[in-house]
């Protein structure tokens, strides 16, 4: 990806509105997150998580589903939505758009703003990229 690492690229065409792929991985309480996340660092492995709600995260960094190379955009093609199938919380991607077969998925993180010196460059080349994705 000209964005980061592998990305994830579409296969076929997708209508505007189609579910594109769940975000799949292991469901941990959020408090476990932050520690899991400094493990992976030491050990130099690429860390993929997606929250769900303030306690329960998707790690999808050993076991996941393909949608753990989805990279941000400030001008996504996709969208994320938590929904509720037979009682259990899944995080399912959409598309925002029409997506050509051959490009790129990305979708906005929504990161939580930080200070300055915690900022994560941004390197989706966006016309309107926002520079940083928290």
């Amino acid at each position: 990806s000209a964005i980061h690492g592998r990305g994830l690229f579409c296969k076929r065409n997708i209508d505007a509105g189609e579910m594109v792929i769940e975000y799949s991985g292991m469901v941990i309480r959020s408090v476990l997150s932050d520690q899991r996340e400094k493990r992976y660092d030491s050990k130099g492995i690429g860390c993929y998580m997606f929250r769900i709600d303030d306690l329960e995260v998707v790690d999808a960094t050993m076991h996941g589903s393909a949608a753990r190379f989805i990279n941000h955009s400030c001008e996504p093609n996709c969208y994320s939505r938590v929904i509720h199938v037979e009682g259990h919380k899944r995080i399912v991607i959409f598309a925002l758009r029409r997506i050509r077969r051959g490009e790129e998925l990305t979708y906005d993180y929504k990161f939580p703003i930080e200070e300055p010196a915690a900022k994560l460059p941004c390197n989706c080349g966006a016309k309107r990229c926002r520079r940083f994705l928290n």
